[in-house]
């Protein structure tokens, strides 16, 4: 089997309980897609609960509708799952665009940076226990 997939992905690197994403260049649909799915896994399949996710969007010149309805949507999953979801780094020109297409980005909270958002996800409530069912 070739190690190369047809399909690029973003990595989603565990920091404790929080998983971060860094998005670099022009996010395409399909790996916009693909990354609200390896979100949502990473947060289900976690050993131990997940508290947040950080996506540090400095490296991304131009957020469209279609990725801020991602964006919006990884955050709804990630709520349900118990999760914040901190939208760190963007830049002037991209919180403008976002405003020009009407885009609030709910459920997103942000920051200046990384390190902030970090900040941000500690002062949060402290996360309950994952509790597995077990025979019921």
């Amino acid at each position: 089997m070739n190690h190369f997939s047809a399909t690029p992905s973003v990595p989603v690197l565990a920091l404790g309980d929080i998983l971060l994403v860094t998005l670099q260049g022009e996010l395409h649909d399909s790996l916009a897609e693909q990354l609200q799915h390896d979100i949502t896994e990473r947060i289900v399949g976690a050993e131990t609960l997940v508290r947040g996710v950080v996506i540090d969007i400095s490296g991304v010149d131009m957020v469209d509708s279609f990725l801020g309805r991602v964006l919006a949507e990884i955050a709804a999953g990630a709520r349900l799952m118990a999760a914040h979801t901190v939208l760190a780094g963007m830049r002037p020109a991209v919180a403008i665009t976002l405003v020009e297409l009407g885009l609030t980005l709910p459920g997103l909270l942000t920051a200046l940076d990384v390190e902030r958002a970090v900040d941000l996800l500690g002062q949060l409530s402290q996360p309950v226990p994952r509790v597995r069912e077990e025979g019921s």
